[in-house]
């Protein structure tokens, strides 16, 4: 077998007919559309009301995996300070708004409800921390990233915090701060029913597409040998490369799948995912100030146990796709 050959997205295959829930080829040729950092101050939507679940159950968070070179764990974060302040928080408090990095097309974390709002877990975190800052949850500004972006962004201070199901590791601690980790995902196989395609071992000869810079990214050029690697710049363009058959399958998180497969009940998650991922909000590197806000936020989530914000946004946003969740994870900090 030969090794992990890179493709950009062309014409590999004649097309077929798309497949499955149409609305996703639609959205993401908007989406393509508006790669660059797109400034607008939206509001939240109401719910569009619950889609099929795919047939899956999801553990509770597991355990950290990674040790970075200070011994630490990689999620472990620092102190919540609801009263911190320095360089980051106060040039948002000057601006009098929080420019937040999201997702705009990933079901249930951040994307645009039927009135062209955002919506979704992430986007409430968004808002939570506004309100710790500012006062007020509407002072926020949302940009929407291509997950490629997202450090760059943060660096060249587009915007103050990514919130979008961005794992933390020890590679990207180097050049950014994350907060204590919020949820807990894991990389995993999706594809069409009857493809034959159970896991990463069928991978082998087919065309495989996740996002450029994403986890999912780094997972195959590691693990699978003879897979074609198609990248795109948003993930969900991947469901929409297998629906018109460019690619066989998609590697993505299995938080992000399972809202695809609820939307396209011609695909499911399959295999088991193969790696433990925290999420946590990022902050341009330094940030420590910005940081322990955001982390007194979380902390004040997971307080009251069912009754806790963070299982209501959970029941409200994930549970239909992702089920038997009990709790948040629980946070590390090495301070």
């Amino acid at each position: 077998m030969g090794g992990v050959e890179l493709m950009t997205p062309k014409d590999k295959r004649p097309r077929k007919r798309v497949r499955g829930w149409g609305g996703v080829a639609g959205m993401a040729v908007a989406v393509a559309a508006t790669a660059a950092l797109l400034p607008a101050a939206l509001h939240q939507a109401p719910d569009e009301g619950k889609r099929r679940a795919p047939q899956t159950t999801h553990a509770a968070p597991a355990a950290a995996t990674e040790e970075c070179k200070d011994g630490q764990a990689a999620e472990a974060s620092l102190k919540p300070d609801g009263g911190a302040k320095g360089d980051a928080v106060r040039r948002i408090q000057d601006r009098g708004q929080l420019i937040a990095g999201v997702d705009q097309n990933s079901y249930r974390w951040g994307y645009r409800a039927t009135d062209g709002g955002l919506q979704g877990f992430d986007i409430d975190l968004a808002r939570a921390i506004a309100k710790q800052i500012l006062g007020d949850e509407t002072k926020v500004v949302f940009r929407a990233i291509p997950t490629n972006q997202r450090i760059p962004a943060l660096q060249q201070e587009k915007v103050d915090i990514v919130v979008r199901t961005m794992t933390i590791n020890c590679d990207r601690l180097e050049d950014v701060d994350f907060s204590s980790e919020y949820f807990r995902g894991g990389q995993q196989v999706m594809a069409p029913k009857g493809s034959g395609i159970k896991g990463m071992d069928d991978l082998d000869g087919k065309t495989v597409c996740t996002a450029a810079g994403s986890t999912g990214e780094e997972a195959l050029n590691k693990e699978v040998k003879g897979a074609k690697v198609l990248t795109v710049d948003n993930q969900l363009d991947c469901l929409v490369r297998v629906q018109v058959g460019e690619a066989d399958a998609v590697v993505t998180d299995n938080a992000l799948a399972a809202g695809q497969a609820a939307q396209d009940p011609s695909m499911s998650l399959e295999g088991d995912r193969f790696t433990d991922e925290p999420y946590g909000v990022a902050v341009k590197k330094g940030s420590d100030d910005l940081v322990k806000r955001i982390n007194k936020v979380l902390a004040d989530y997971r307080k009251g146990g069912d009754n806790s914000d963070w299982m209501k946004a959970y029941r409200k946003w994930l549970a239909a796709d992702l089920p038997g969740i009990k709790a948040p994870p629980e946070p590390k900090y090495r301070d």
